[in-house]
């Protein structure tokens, strides 16, 4: 059995991820039609970053680019709780 968690995004759209599915919280943001910013999809350069108000998240790759407290690359975490973020 797995866990979904609710994700608020920019404080107008909100979606259900399972991060058991393997995709990444970019992706469940792309497979909900919502526009996206990113460059690599690894990692690799921080187009993707994103501020985290509320809630946890996992890398599923450790991120070679900056993080700030506070921020994460959507192209590589999966939420561990429930979300509200700005992208």
């Amino acid at each position: 059995m797995s866990n979904t968690f609710k994700v608020r995004v920019n404080g107008q759209h909100e979606l259900t991820v399972d991060p058991s599915e393997g995709s990444s919280l970019l992706e469940a943001m792309e497979a909900a039609g919502l526009e996206t910013r990113y460059h690599c999809r690894d990692g690799f350069c921080g187009a993707c970053r994103t501020q985290v108000k509320t809630g946890t998240i996992a890398y599923i790759n450790e991120p070679l680019a900056i993080v700030r407290p506070g921020d994460c690359l959507a192209c590589c975490c999966v939420p561990t709780s429930d979300l509200d973020i700005d992208h």
